[in-house]
């Protein structure tokens, strides 16, 4: 165990023994030389969001104005002794630092605060992950990522940790049983990444189903709290949690949903946020691999945010989607919650991001537009055409519904008349009933087919009929 978790029960805080919520003091090392409240208010924002998502009340705050930590201490002499002070002024539980600390430094602070629990912005992030996990595979992808990040937090501390002799295989008792320490860890990190790596081959399997059934496939990515759960509901009839706080869906979903008569399949991801830690990142790799293989990512920002604050938080997906693999999949900004703008903000928004489409999730608000870009975006690789299909092969029809968008049918006396937007690969398909006069120009190629797709994900693939499921259903 690390010192940062010393007397720590199972959800990272201090137990204190009745039903009583834990009560924090944060503390933060923030540059400039003058204190300034509006701008301390503003940078220890997320914390403060952070807190509450953990169910933490917040006791008082510590601020130091320096370039730098204190390399040992984090806090310099003078602001540690505050720090104490608030502390036992304010029965806090535990102090909540607003950067990562190294191990020294979180050893020094509890050396001040005596009995006090610590925790870094890393491990109170992995807290509010760990209290929101809901299903088997979120659980173990927090605990994969708590686990490694106790592994970088591992040291011995004092004459019983420490060696007793010097020389080859002279190795005192301490530093053993801290190798050992290690070594369990490790095993448990391994035995958690092979029943992760298990879940997502079947991940992988779904998606490869979806992916047969030649569905146009769109992703919900953005910052946490930015209202993605909402819109995935608004969309597709799902019934995903939705809470105003941090992370409160960590699970993906996926759904489907139609439209101008084509099926399109939605899924929603985990929020990102400001110095995400890398162990998230890599522990939910499976589940943010959806967006590496997405045909559009719809990247839903806050638009009741100030405008500085949304293109700080658009910095932050971006270079998050970079890191994951995502960055040359197609984007659309949806600036979500616009029911909380007024008319002057809308049109400062439109200046802005005249590219993005503004809706409000939760009043249903411009939805139609959303819907329409997506079909748009998707429609350019459309042609137009006209089957002419047999009624002793009406199936063919039932087959077209779906997958192709804006379908119109006439009964005649030679068969059913099917007019409809197809992708080339299926104008290819049934080039056997094109009556239209561009039935010789195009075959199954043109455009990115289900093969491409496939071969951009590593899974199996099962033998899988085409069509989707119906709407609102997991896919």
């Amino acid at each position: 165990m690390t010192d940062a978790g010393r007397g720590r029960d199972a959800d990272g805080l201090h137990p204190t023994g009745t039903l009583q919520r834990p009560r924090a003091v944060i503390f933060a090392v923030l540059p400039g030389g003058q204190a300034n409240a509006a701008a301390d208010d503003e940078q220890l924002a997320e914390l403060k969001e952070l807190l509450a998502s953990a169910e933490i009340d917040l006791a008082a705050e510590v601020v130091q104005h320096r370039d730098h930590p204190h390399a040992r201490s984090y806090l310099y002499p003078g602001k540690l002794d505050e720090l104490r002070r608030a502390v036992r002024h304010e029965k806090a539980t535990v102090a909540v630092c607003e950067d990562d600390l190294t191990p020294a430094q979180v050893a020094a602070v509890l050396d001040a605060l005596d009995d006090v629990d610590v925790l870094d912005r890393t491990e109170l992030i992995l807290s509010v992950f760990a209290k929101h996990a809901h299903t088997l595979e979120g659980t173990l992808q927090v605990h994969l990522a708590q686990l490694q990040y106790e592994l970088t937090r591992m040291r011995g501390k004092g004459m019983i940790l420490s060696r007793l002799g010097a020389g080859v295989d002279m190795r005192g008792p301490g530093e053993t049983k801290l190798e050992v320490d290690r070594r369990v860890v490790r095993k448990r990190i391994q035995t958690l990444q092979k029943r992760i790596d298990h879940m997502a081959q079947t991940r992988r399997t779904q998606r490869a189903r979806r992916l047969r059934a030649d569905l146009p496939l769109v992703c919900l990515a953005g910052y946490t709290n930015a209202g993605k759960s909402t819109l995935l509901n608004a969309l597709t009839d799902a019934e995903v949690s939705v809470r105003d706080r941090l992370f409160e869906t960590l699970d993906p979903t996926t759904r489907t949903y139609r439209f101008r008569d084509r099926d399109y399949v939605l899924t929603d991801t985990v929020g990102f946020i400001r110095k995400l830690p890398h162990q998230l990142v890599d522990a939910f790799g499976s589940t943010l691999e959806e967006t590496t293989i997405a045909d559009l990512v719809l990247v839903v920002a806050d638009a009741s945010q100030s405008m500085h604050e949304i293109g700080e938080r658009q910095s932050i997906v971006a270079d998050v989607l970079q890191m994951i693999g995502s960055g040359d999949v197609p984007r659309l900004l949806v600036l979500n919650k616009i029911d909380r703008v007024d008319a002057a903000g809308r049109t400062r928004l439109a200046a802005r991001y005249p590219d993005a489409v503004q809706v409000s999730a939760r009043t249903g608000e411009n939805l139609d537009g959303l819907l329409e870009y997506i079909a748009d975006h998707f429609g350019r690789a459309l042609r137009e055409v006209t089957l002419l299909v047999p009624y002793s092969e009406a199936g063919v029809v039932s087959r077209l519904r779906g997958t192709a968008a804006d379908i119109h049918e006439e009964s005649t006396a030679d068969g059913i008349v099917v007019r409809a937007a197809l992708t080339p690969e299926d104008a290819g398909r049934y080039a056997a009933y094109r009556v239209d006069d561009r039935c010789g120009e195009e075959g199954a190629g043109g455009g990115e087919g289900t093969a491409d797709r496939e071969a951009r994900d590593t899974g199996p693939t099962d033998e899988e009929g085409a069509g989707g499921p119906a709407h609102g259903e997991p896919a």
